[in-house]
């Protein structure tokens, strides 16, 4: 039955290789449940009020409500899109939320702005919109999205193991770790995590990102119980320790199993933005929204359907209007859920480069999502650096695509090329896309093959301006 229903035989695939790839994308994303409650759980509203509208933070129904949305949205998106592909509270727009948002508003109102975002995305995929510009977009551009996003993520990778940091003066923004020195244990355990999946894919064994993923996190916890590392910042004392741990330090946990608390559930005004600021600054808030979110997972799709070898000749993906609309939703759920807009995750392409092929992977991802509702304490057992490997080598994946672009046409290939290095560059996937899409709208006009270009993309590069422009725009409306 689930073979006939997920088609795992027919993508080329069987139930182990979904379980595992299902258990891999949930590892190396699991991070959301402790990472979003710090992002939008430790703001103030306008009214100086925390997330719930109490005068203290509530960081455990945050994350538990982070799980609960997760595990929803994702069993949603594989038996109704049968795609292996996760969702969770988007990182980038939470942070847009809490500080560009929240900070003029209450959070109610907010939320209120992504449930609106997600009910017009919502009818933009009813009506066929957002299909008719995902197939708008040339094959060759959409391959070019695919390579980008890889780099974007190995690069996600080596930031969130610490290989890579930001400098604090100097000609370059980032460095080879601190300083441009490798320090500390949790380096270490990156590199052992790396080189074993390298090692056992090379060997071709069964699960080699699970199995390094779960080494690396044993060594972790061994490591840290030897030496007390701790974590790299102490948000009690501000404390930095270059040599310290990213999200979580790994160690035995004393709890294992909570009760969730699912009261933010709910907690929204659906139009209360429209009485504190401006028509016209609630309407733009709500355009960055859904531009930043539309185009995110035109991306994310295209990617992981490149990476699953599950699109057509055109680069068209599978169920493609059934995956647009659980993600449409998945908007609205988060801003409901008082938790930001929830999205497609490129890091669901782990779970791809383990073997995932169908729904049945996300069903599975899913359901660890709600499992972490009641275990949230062995989430905070993997450290970034034991699952952050698992996206390097996913990023190579991606990258080997790269061939498939035909680097002797200029309107193509000027195009890719932009699209290729903005994503890691700026630290966005829709930068990418729009410069691609700007491009190549631009390059063929030029070369007097407009014919080539869909009306479509006419459209969706005016309002990638209007996005590049906001900034001005904003200043001046007033």
């Amino acid at each position: 039955m689930l073979d006939s229903y997920f088609k795992i035989s027919e993508r080329g695939s069987t139930v182990g290789r979904e379980v595992r790839g299902g258990f891999v994308t949930f590892f190396t994303m699991a991070y959301i449940v402790a990472l979003n409650p710090l992002i939008i759980g430790l703001s103030k509203d306008a009214e100086g009020k925390f997330l719930g509208g109490g005068d203290a933070p509530n960081l455990a129904a945050i994350a538990a409500m982070t799980a609960l949305i997760a595990g929803i949205l994702t069993i949603l998106m594989g038996v109704v899109g049968n795609y292996p592909l996760a969702l969770a509270t988007g990182l980038g727009l939470n942070t847009f939320v809490a500080v560009g948002i929240a900070s003029r508003m209450t959070w109610a109102d907010a939320m209120g702005l992504i449930v609106l975002e997600g009910l017009i995305i919502t009818i933009l995929v009813l009506t066929g919109f957002r299909t008719a510009v995902f197939r708008a977009v040339p094959a060759q551009l959409k391959i070019a999205i695919s390579v980008g996003i890889g780099l974007f993520i190995a690069l996600i990778g080596l930031v969130d193991a610490g290989f890579v940091r930001k400098t604090a003066s100097g000609p370059v923004p980032v460095t080879l770790g601190d300083g441009g020195t490798l320090v500390g244990w949790p380096i270490i355990v990156f590199a052992i995590g790396l080189f074993l999946m390298i090692g056992l894919m090379v060997k071709k064994v069964k699960g080699a990102l699970l199995i390094g993923i779960a080494t690396a996190t044993v060594v972790a916890i061994a490591v840290e119980s030897a030496f007390k590392i701790g974590p790299n910042f102490n948000g009690a004392t501000g404390a930095v320790n270059p040599k310290g741990w990213g999200l979580n330090v790994p160690s035995i946990p004393s709890k294992i199993v909570g009760t969730p608390d699912f009261g933010l559930f709910g907690q929204f005004n659906l139009f209360g933005s429209f009485g504190k600021v401006s028509a016209i600054t609630a309407i733009l808030l709500v355009f960055t929204l859904l531009l930043s979110d539309f185009f995110d997972t035109v991306g994310t799709v295209t990617a992981i359907g490149h990476e699953a070898g599950l699109v057509d000749r055109d680069g068209n993906i599978p169920n493609n209007d059934r995956i647009l609309l659980v993600d449409s939703l998945a908007a609205v759920a988060g801003g409901a859920g008082s938790i930001s807009s929830n999205t497609s995750y490129i890091e669901s392409a782990s779970g791809v480069g383990e073997g995932a092929r169908t729904g049945l992977a996300s069903v599975v991802t899913g359901v660890l999502f709600l499992l972490t509702t009641f275990l949230a304490p062995l989430v905070a057992v993997i450290p970034y650096e034991a699952a952050t490997p698992a996206l390097v080598i996913v990023g190579f994946l991606m990258m080997t695509q790269v061939k498939s672009i035909d680097w002797d046409d200029y309107g193509i290939a000027i195009p890719a090329f932009l699209t290729i290095i903005l994503m890691p560059f700026t630290y966005n996937i829709s930068v990418g896309i729009g410069a691609g899409f700007v491009s190549y709208v631009v390059i063929r006009t030029i070369q007097g093959r407009r014919k080539e270009i869909h009306p479509l993309l006419f459209l969706v590069s005016g309002l990638f301006m209007i996005y590049f422009l906001s900034s001005p725009i904003n200043a001046w409306v007033g």
